[in-house]
């Protein structure tokens, strides 16, 4: 199947997305040939695809289509604000909201709506060519769907030559508690990033995460507390992790052909 270049349109009426396309020269159209990397952006507890979406755009990323995607439910009590949870429940350690709650919709809504109907089954994509990055709650939502995809019961297994993304980006998360740990251990290659003295990527929540992956690699930066990495410093780790996983066309012959 020939891939297609993904749009709004193709997205399910209820999902609100962004998309920024790579920047060919400030020209954009859907005839062009489709990028060879998608990159799924979710925000953090709280947040949305207004203010996240910048971050795609920031990271200006070679020859990658990057999809913003709103969580499904918005915060109750007059917050602003969507979360990912199946819930919302309070930390009563920091009497906050706590971001692991059961994250059943958001898998089912990233691997079935976006993942399998629009990116592999519409789009044509594989699943080596689809990445996530994930903030805060959005980073275990993240590792909570590539771990489900790469589930040998999952309906993506008969559809894809490979059962695991290309890799995923938690920023300030682990994989959740809640999430499910049947099953051999995920290929998806992970990224975890954190602050230092993490009270949510702890030692415990790491080696929770590399029992459920196979391969884990962890950077804490010498700030204390989580958040969004905040300088040149803080952002490398991220960036040669995309480096070494993203695919490229460049050198390519026109119609050549990549066996996957």
């Amino acid at each position: 199947m020939a891939k297609k270049t993904p749009v709004l349109i193709d997205f399910p009426s209820p999902l609100t997305v962004a998309i920024d396309y790579p920047n060919n020269n400030g020209i954009y159209s859907t005839s062009m040939t489709p990028s060879p990397n998608i990159l799924l952006l979710l925000h953090g507890l709280g947040d949305s695809t207004t203010s996240f979406s910048s971050l795609g755009r920031g990271l200006n990323l070679p020859e990658t289509t990057c999809i913003t995607i709103q969580a499904p439910s918005s915060l109750p009590l007059d917050l602003v604000g969507f979360h990912w949870g199946d819930d919302v429940m309070f930390d009563t350690a920091t009497s906050g909201l706590d971001m692991d709650a059961g994250f059943s919709r958001a898998v089912n809504l990233l691997v079935e709506d976006v993942v399998k109907k629009v990116l592999v089954s519409h789009c044509g994509y594989q699943l080596c060519e689809i990445l996530m990055l994930g903030f805060g709650q959005g980073g275990m939502a993240a590792l909570a769907a590539a771990r489900d995809i790469g589930c040998p019961a999952s309906l993506l297994s008969s559809m894809a030559s490979s059962s695991s993304l290309a890799g995923v980006v938690s920023i300030g998360a682990p994989y959740p508690l809640s999430a499910s740990t049947v099953g051999p251990k995920n290929h998806t290659p992970v990224l975890l990033v954190a602050g230092s003295g993490s009270t949510t990527v702890t030692e415990v929540a790491v080696q929770r995460t590399r029992e459920n992956f196979e391969f884990v690699e962890l950077h804490r930066w010498a700030r204390h507390g989580d958040g969004m990495p905040r300088n040149r410093e803080e952002m490398l780790p991220v960036m040669q992790f995309f480096a070494r996983r993203l695919r490229s066309r460049q050198g390519v012959p026109e119609g050549s052909i990549e066996l996957i």
